[in-house]
């Protein structure tokens, strides 16, 4: 009975040992990782995602980050070729290549690739910016990021990894230059808004002066119609004096030569049917005869 009891319990101790060690040896690689299996130190498989199991203390996995990573390769004082200190600083995204061959040179061929890239981006933005002024830096950027992207891609393509992009976040000249240079981009500001208040006032002016023109055409305008309707006028009465007053006045003189003979009571002869019997008549309140 006893003997039953101590076998039970040693099968009961290597059955718990046996499901120790497999769950020991368990290993799940993500969709976003890959894996490199090595067993004693030597290199044994790739591991692709999903379940993997491998044996404790004899075997490792080590699992590599495949997606698009960033590093920042921290501000810098650099030295530009006009012998000003500017701060730099950039950030580089990168990935390792997902296939074996890849996963294993950014495991075995470098050490530890990111402190590598940010030394690698240090050096190269120090070679790249010492060679120009600083204005041409800051005028500069793209090209900048081009040559220093290129440059990156070219010395780590041995390292499994791709460089996606580069982004310079800053080169700063020192606090007294920026002062200058700030002193400066508000004198032109303000050049720039004086003239923008002198061409505004110019034409407000020049407004001014059209609107002015514009009236006085008006008023000259109206004046010229009214002298040339009073001329009109003039014309029409002249036309109608040359026609009516002529034949008139030749009766109105002959009227006042009657007036005066009446009053000295002279005897005047009018001959019949004249139009001065007639005014006679009608001066007189007597019609006419026909």
């Amino acid at each position: 009975m006893e003997t039953s009891i101590q076998m039970n319990i040693w099968i009961l101790f290597i059955i718990s040992s046996l499901l120790f060690i497999f769950f020991s040896g368990v290993r799940i690689v993500r969709p976003t990782q890959r894996g490199l299996i090595e067993r004693l130190g030597r290199y044994r498989k790739f591991a692709q995602p999903g379940f993997h199991w491998i044996i404790p203390l004899i075997d490792r996995l080590f699992l590599v980050n495949i997606t698009e990573q960033m590093v920042d390769a921290e501000p810098q004082e650099i030295i530009t070729n006009d012998n000003l200190n500017a701060s730099v600083d950039a950030v580089v995204y990168f990935k390792v290549k997902e296939e074996e061959k890849n996963v294993k040179l950014s495991q075995y061929y470098v050490n530890d690739y990111k402190s590598q890239i940010v030394n690698l981006s240090r050096t190269t933005l120090r070679n790249i910016i010492g060679t120009l002024t600083l204005k041409s830096a800051n005028s500069e950027r793209k090209k900048i990021n081009m040559e220093f992207h290129r440059i990156l891609s070219e010395e780590t393509k041995n390292w499994g990894i791709t460089i996606a992009r580069t982004e310079l976040e800053q080169i700063d000249p020192p606090k007294d230059v920026q002062e200058t240079m700030n002193k400066v981009v508000k004198a032109e500001n303000e050049k720039i808004a004086a003239v923008d208040f002198a061409t505004a006032a110019e034409t407000v002016a020049d407004g001014v002066k059209r609107g002015k023109i514009k009236e006085a055409e008006g008023i000259k305008q109206s004046k010229i119609l009214n002298a040339e309707g009073e001329a009109e006028a003039i014309k029409l009465v002249n036309e109608a004096a040359d026609k009516y007053f002529t034949g008139n006045a030749q009766l109105l003189k002959k009227l006042e030569t009657v007036e005066a003979s009446l009053k000295s009571n002279a005897k005047i002869v009018v001959p019949s049917g004249t139009e001065l019997v007639n005014v006679i008549g009608e001066m007189a309140g007597v019609m006419p005869l026909k």
